[in-house]
């Protein structure tokens, strides 16, 4: 997956060392497989409140029922975005990506961006993958640099949708997914970047999410996959 604050300028590309993306790449699929497996990982569709006694719905989705914008930005958190309250899976992995495409080093610190991207994340800290989200930020040298540049991103997301295995998974043993509620969505758009004396560049964008969505609470963030499933 190409790193949200990469660009001609800044030459910045975030990459996870070959140990750590065969575990996890491993692990994912084993997930994907078993839906029983999904807690595991990190234990061990509609718009509305799912509840536990029904079968998840595997509808893919290009337009969620619930508005996936973020809310205003909290404080301290520069021009990160609030979290939207919502509870589909599409719609939130929808806004989610937008966040993590979105940046702007003109008025936001590596510190705020941390702190705002916090706040979309799961509160059960067994299930939250806080590493992979981290790894999407520039250490604070490469933040300067940015910073020097001016560089700032906007991003469109065009498509939410499960990944066919987790699909799959779902159909075959729908109450497995009842334990954690956790939901993997496959996310595409496009991030436009621009920095200072006028320079831009645009580039299409695609990630995996798990997002957590229990019965009748906000969804949030558990955790970004390291690779994209069809």
């Amino acid at each position: 997956m190409p790193n949200r604050f990469s660009s001609p300028p800044s030459g910045y590309g975030a990459t996870w060392s070959t140990k750590r993306r065969v575990l996890v790449v491993a692990v994912v699929i084993a997930a994907l497989l078993a839906v029983a497996g999904i807690a595991a990982w990190f234990t061990g569709h509609d718009g509305h409140h799912h509840d536990a006694s029904a079968t998840p719905s595997v509808t893919d989705s290009t337009t969620p029922s619930a508005d996936p914008t973020p809310t205003a930005t909290p404080p301290g958190a520069g021009s990160v975005p609030k979290p939207p309250r919502i509870s589909d899976p599409f719609a939130y992995s929808k806004a989610a990506a937008a966040m993590l495409w979105s940046y702007d080093t003109r008025d936001t610190s590596r510190d705020q961006e941390l702190a705002g991207m916090k706040t979309w994340m799961t509160a059960e800290a067994k299930y939250a993958d806080w590493d992979s989200v981290t790894g999407q930020v520039p250490d604070p040298v490469l933040w300067s640099r940015l910073g020097d540049n001016a560089q700032h991103a906007s991003a469109k997301v065009t498509d939410a949708h499960y990944p066919s295995a987790f699909k799959q998974a779902l159909a075959d043993d729908p109450s497995a997914i009842t334990e954690a509620y956790i939901y993997y969505v496959t996310v595409t758009g496009t991030q436009k970047i621009a920095w200072k004396k006028g320079g831009s560049g645009a580039e299409d964008r695609s990630v995996t999410l798990a997002v957590q969505c229990r019965p009748s609470r906000d969804c949030s963030l558990v955790a970004i996959a390291p690779t994209v499933a069809p």
